[in-house]
């Protein structure tokens, strides 16, 4: 008996995850939906100049993933790096240059946009620009991350 008590043991502990866990409806488990990117989403209010520019990088990865035809999902794992960027665009059937020029592109027009209406500062959208123009695109979101974080809000 004693032999057993470890086994016993172990499947009770298996018991205690795996039932409420299928009572849960652990079970039925379906992946979230991706989003088209080419039908409008809300945006939510910024709150500070770091949330602002993650608002305006979300709407141009939406726009750019619109225009190419591919999920907002894969653009953003498109930009982690070069190499990642280069297996997008095979992948795809997208020419690279004209990859990077839907993003940088995109970028600008939703810089434009954020300082149109106010939401982007008129001292950071130059520099909120030019680093949408001037970078390559595997580089642009974490400059844009690390522009948002370092600056004032």
């Amino acid at each position: 008996m004693r032999r057993f008590l470890p086994m016993l043991v172990a499947l009770g502990l298996v018991a205690v995850v795996v039932v409420p866990y299928v009572a849960l409806g652990g079970g039925s488990f379906e992946p979230t939906h991706v989003a088209d990117p080419c039908r409008p989403r809300a945006q939510p209010e910024a709150d500070g100049l770091g949330e602002t520019i993650e608002r305006i990088a979300l709407t141009a990865v939406d726009n750019v993933a619109c225009e190419l035809g591919v999920s907002r999902e894969e653009l953003v794992l498109a930009l982690r790096s070069e190499d990642a960027f280069d297996s997008f665009t095979r992948e795809h059937g997208i020419d690279r240059a004209e990859a990077a020029s839907a993003i940088h592109d995109g970028l600008v027009d939703a810089v434009d946009e954020a300082e149109e209406d106010g939401t982007l500062p008129g001292l950071v959208a130059p520099l909120v620009r030019r680093a949408a123009e001037d970078l390559p695109p595997w580089l642009i979101l974490e400059a844009l991350e690390r522009l948002g974080g370092f600056l004032p809000g």
